[in-house]
């Protein structure tokens, strides 16, 4: 089967093509589960709810972590009952899901004062001959196929930030809690060099898959 070009004359994957739809649902889910996390428990009617709004976006059900969360609530409400384990796992899956931290109302003002050090104006992404760094979650498809899009554009992925790094692309799932969470240090690794001068970028997945 051959692979469709995009008007660059670049590979296009389906996972790709929904993307923006994709993030744009993602964000609107983090609100949801916060709101529904706000009081410190979920009840029936609230997972009945968010099983319904994911079933209402057929499209985004093939990325993750969308799949993964519409798939356990189905299992969780098949007998008509959320129980107290299932209501403890929900609550978990959706702390990681929009960064962790407490289901108590005090939250905010941490995530605000840990904001991502993104570089602005936002740089234009060039991926011909330029080295690439993804920490974090992606809504845009796996580690493996954000690295293979990177890589059939001319561009080179790494594992950690080095001198000759020229964009750090950092995950939409979760970023706000980017100073707590396991991928923080690249993020701090990169800031220190770009404040070397070394001409380093911190971008957004969004804004990365924007040039894609």
């Amino acid at each position: 089967m051959p692979i469709r070009l995009d008007d660059h004359g670049k590979p296009v994957t389906r996972r790709l093509n929904l993307a923006k739809n994709a993030t744009r649902d993602a964000n609107e889910l983090c609100g949801l589960a916060r709101g529904m996390l706000s009081d410190g428990s979920l009840n029936q009617a609230e997972a009945e709810y968010l099983l319904k709004w994911l079933g209402e976006r057929p499209e985004s059900l093939a990325v993750w972590p969308f799949s993964v969360l519409f798939s356990r609530l189905e299992e969780m409400l098949a007998d008509g009952v959320l129980d107290a384990d299932e209501e403890g796992e929900l609550i978990g899956l959706l702390l990681d899901y929009t960064g962790g931290g407490s289901t108590q109302g005090g939250a905010s003002a941490s995530r605000q004062s840990t904001a991502l050090p993104l570089c602005e104006p936002a740089p234009d992404v060039v991926f011909e001959g330029c080295n690439f760094v993804l920490t974090g979650r992606f809504v845009t498809g796996t580690r493996r196929e954000c690295e293979a899009e990177i890589v059939r554009r001319g561009g080179q992925s790494q594992k950690t930030p080095t001198r000759a790094t020229h964009f750090v692309v950092i995950g939409d799932l979760g970023s706000e809690d980017w100073a707590q969470s396991n991928y923080g240090r690249k993020i701090q690794h990169a800031v220190e060099l770009r404040c070397e001068g070394r001409g380093i970028h911190l971008i957004s997945e969004r804004h990365w898959a924007n040039w894609l």
